[in-house]
């Protein structure tokens, strides 16, 4: 670990638009891979045929994804800027995977769209800018990558940065605080060094444009909240239970409770990156060793709080969403999977409340029968089963969903209200 400050960062866009060769490229520039790596990929990619995927193969290191040239899970990297140190989450921008891209914005402080200058915006530029907005990533730099192939031409990179700048409006986002920055990942123009092919353009490198995000404050001061991600049994330790603080503290000696089942255990020990802690707080992601239960008592969305201040089991809850992807209408009675924080759970939308204009966010319609692609919405949901859910603005990272349905995102959103269960 380093002593900089920690952000997570994760990289968002459409297939093929160069976000693992971006990623590749600004930790081969970092020094976080050695030339080493770089020449044993490039014998990689000379045995698989894909001659310009060295820098993606970096990341995507799983031999299927390698063959299919497209990234399939969730990577983490770090590497260091002048004032950070960075872990990236590679999120993949190919349909079939947009629940994980959902597992990485929900733990992502920022967020660098990347989008191929020549193609401009695609499907999931679309999606994946809709999504960080609705999962709450307020910071956003915008790389238009592939110059090389605009013929590092500066009208191509004002009308791209032009659609992508509207793209964004209409999402909600303040766009004169985010940085368009023009570059190359295949060929390094810009990423970490300024480039003479681009003479016009006077801003920041890739690079330098990280340097000018804001570390957001860490919110210790709430409530414990730490989601589950597995728990694993390790004799003569005990049950130990895996995931990211949240919000809050915990510490060695704390007596915690494990919601929505109610098991109430002590913190024995606590540990990140083999190494022992007396302490954790929100961001870091820890093991944590835990007496007298049993493994499987402890579940992936299970939500750990103090005994003092319990995590909130829902029986209903209030929403506002986006429908980004679905082949026909959302109804009442519609029940497909809900993805918040590390839980899945099947719930119903009982009522559609209200269909707002999402660039306005004023009323259009009282209790619509439907919704349909584009629509923002507040609806009211019942989960199939108790689950831990919280308000978006109590707890962010509790209080953010995905619904997802016949293998893709069909919307995205955020909890207004909810019902505690009795």
């Amino acid at each position: 670990m380093s002593d900089k400050p920690h952000m997570n960062l994760i990289f968002i866009g459409h297939i093929d638009h160069g976000k693992s060769t971006t990623v590749g490229r600004l930790l081969y520039e970092t020094k976080a891979v050695t030339e080493q790596d770089m020449k044993k990929f490039k014998e990689e990619v000379a045995k698989y045929n894909r001659p310009t995927f060295e820098f993606a193969f970096v990341m995507d290191q799983l031999k299927e994804e390698r063959e299919r040239g497209i990234t399939i899970d969730i990577a983490h990297r770090d590497f260091q800027t002048p004032k950070y140190y960075f872990t990236i989450i590679d999120a993949p921008g190919h349909r079939d995977f947009v629940k994980n891209m959902i597992t990485g914005a929900s733990q992502a402080d920022a967020a660098v769209l990347v989008v191929s200058t020549p193609d401009g915006i695609q499907s999931q530029t679309r999606e994946h800018a809709y999504l960080a907005r609705v999962l709450g990533i307020s910071q956003l730099i915008v790389g238009l990558n592939k110059m090389d192939a605009a013929g590092f031409d500066k009208q191509k990179f004002e009308d791209a940065k032009a659609k992508v700048t509207e793209l964004l409006k209409t999402v909600g986002y303040d766009v004169s605080k985010i940085l368009f920055v023009p570059y190359s990942a295949l060929e390094g123009s810009n990423v970490a060094v300024k480039s003479d092919k681009l003479p016009w353009y006077t801003g920041p490198t890739l690079l330098a444009a990280l340097d000018t995000l804001v570390l957001p404050k860490k919110p210790t001061d709430k409530a414990l909240r730490l989601p589950v991600q597995d728990s694993y049994s390790i004799s003569g330790f005990g049950t130990v239970p895996v995931g990211r603080v949240e919000t809050g503290v915990i510490k060695v000696g704390d007596n915690i409770i494990i919601m929505p089942a109610g098991v109430k255990a002590e913190v024995k020990s606590i540990e990140m990156h083999h190494q022992q802690m007396q302490k954790a707080e929100p961001g870091d992601n820890i093991g944590f060793n835990i007496k007298g239960v049993d493994k499987k008592d402890v579940k992936k969305g299970d939500v750990v709080g103090l005994s003092s201040n319990p995590p909130t089991v829902v029986s209903e809850f209030t929403a506002q969403i986006v429908v980004i992807n679905h082949p026909t209408a959302i109804a009442p009675g519609y029940t497909p999977v809900f993805h918040i924080h590390t839980a899945q759970v099947a719930a119903t939308v009982t009522e559609i409340v209200e269909k707002k204009d999402p660039k306005t966010g004023q009323t259009l319609q009282k209790n619509p029968e439907f919704i349909k692609n584009g629509d923002v919405a507040i609806i009211k949901v019942k989960p199939t089963r108790p689950i831990v859910i919280e308000k978006f603005s109590d707890f962010p990272p509790l209080g953010r969903f995905a619904i997802r349905d016949m293998g893709q995102t069909v919307a995205a959103g955020v909890v207004l209200d909810v019902v505690k269960k009795q």
